[in-house]
């Protein structure tokens, strides 16, 4: 019986441990991001799926990246691979100086409290990333 009992408590910890490193898809590295910025059918259909409150207008990857986003501003993207760091920052910096209002729409739905930009304000401004007020 305490075999038993230290197997499963070893195989608790060692599941624990390998939920605990979970990533993101990962066939998320692979989407041209410059694509979707550059073409605005694409860019405004992930836009109209991340602003609505129904995912029936989102397609699948909109609606995994729907899901996405509120845990990783959570949990400061620590299920990104560096990749979708990199991409992340990226769209950031096109939204902030390029699409202005979109970023603000994003920022009322996302973060309507102001938290999530006052927690990560210096990391973008480390970053070169102005955010304005």
């Amino acid at each position: 019986m305490d075999r038993l009992y230290m197997f499963l408590t070893i195989s608790l910890a060692l599941l624990s441990s390998v939920v605990a490193q979970q990533k993101y898809n990962p066939k998320w590295d692979t989407v041209d991001v410059d694509q979707i910025l550059r073409n605005d059918r694409l860019f405004n259909k992930y836009v109209s799926c991340l602003l609505s409150d129904t995912d029936t207008d989102c397609t699948e990857d909109g609606k995994e990246l729907k899901k996405a986003i509120p845990d990783a501003l959570k949990t400061e993207c620590s299920k990104c691979t560096e990749k979708q760091v990199k991409s992340s920052e990226k769209v950031i910096r096109h939204l902030i100086d390029n699409k202005p209002d979109v970023w603000a729409k994003l920022e009322a739905k996302y973060d309507s409290t102001g938290s999530y930009r006052k927690k990560y304000q210096e990391e973008a401004k480390k970053r070169g990333i102005i955010v304005k007020a």
